[in-house]
């Protein structure tokens, strides 16, 4: 059975205040996995009680959950762990073109002030919805988290152009074919950031990684690149719970995560941004 670990020694890189985790999932157990997804993680189901544990242990602040691939297009478990959490928490939600106007603004009233694009196996809104996702999310002034396998980015730049909605270009651009700061690939990243509606998460680095932790050296190259480019565009979050890990042994310390990782943001004041201001206002916590 996975265990999680959910408390430790603290970051070496200790987060400054009003902190914001830009990627987590978290479930409620009255809420049971849709049979069309992937189901629930491994291990002991991901409590809020658990997240708090890990805020704590962390320094983590505030949260933006996720809607998580086990429950589909049904945003039930959602709405209820942003209750739970309270006003600390804001929420990334799974909508279509049929998502009429009282159910984005029910979602909205609830905290929601994202939609999610999965083009990735068990994601349940993929890139066929973009422009209808775009047009709703833009009504509401909400932000489109978007994952591919970032590989074929030059094939849907025009389209990531377009949008018009602020949106995330999520964990790390998921290059699985890989990537060096000099690829196209990264041109184009970069001439996206540059249109003022394109953020960059830093989340999941070992999902994409082809050499390895602890110290993930080829997603840390582009990574600072990127960060060094737009300070201004750059998110972080945890990925908690991690859920494509399968083992304990290969259950990543976040603590020593968030030191690699946020190594990768050049200065302290960069920092600063990428975990406080820049969430913030895109997920409107103020």
């Amino acid at each position: 059975m996975l265990i999680r670990k959910l408390a430790g020694e603290q970051p070496n890189i200790r987060l400054p205040k009003g902190s914001i985790d830009t990627q987590a999932h978290i479930y409620m157990p009255s809420f049971p996995a849709h049979p069309d997804g992937p189901g629930y993680p491994p291990g002991a189901l991901p409590t809020p009680a658990q997240y708090r544990q890990v805020m704590d242990w962390l320094g983590i602040d505030r949260v933006v959950i996720t809607q998580a691939n086990a429950h589909q297009r049904d945003n039930g478990n959602l709405l209820a762990c942003l209750a739970e959490i309270g006003d600390a928490a804001r929420g990334v939600a799974v909508i279509d073109a049929d998502t009429d106007d009282n159910e984005m603004q029910r979602l909205t009233d609830a905290g929601c002030v994202g939609a999610r694009i999965m083009d990735l196996p068990g994601g349940a809104m993929g890139l066929d919805h973009l422009e209808a996702v775009d047009s709703r999310a833009m009504r509401f002034n909400w932000a489109v988290a978007v994952q591919f396998d970032g590989s074929a980015i030059e094939v849907h730049q025009d389209r990531l152009m377009a949008m018009r909605s602020n949106w995330i270009l999520d964990h790390h651009g998921k290059f699985f074919s890989g990537v060096v700061p000099e690829s196209r690939e990264i041109d184009v990243v970069k001439r996206l950031i540059d249109t003022g509606k394109c953020w960059f998460k830093f989340a999941g680095c070992y999902e994409s990684s082809q050499t390895g932790g602890p110290d993930f050296d080829d997603i840390a190259a582009v990574a600072t690149a990127i960060a060094t480019h737009a300070p201004e565009r750059i998110i972080w979050g945890t990925n908690w719970p991690h859920n494509m890990v399968r083992q304990s042994q290969e259950y990543p310390d976040d603590a020593a995560l968030i030191d690699t990782v946020l190594s990768w943001i050049p200065t302290e004041k960069a920092r600063e941004r990428a975990l406080v201001s820049n969430p913030e206002a895109l997920f409107q916590f103020t």
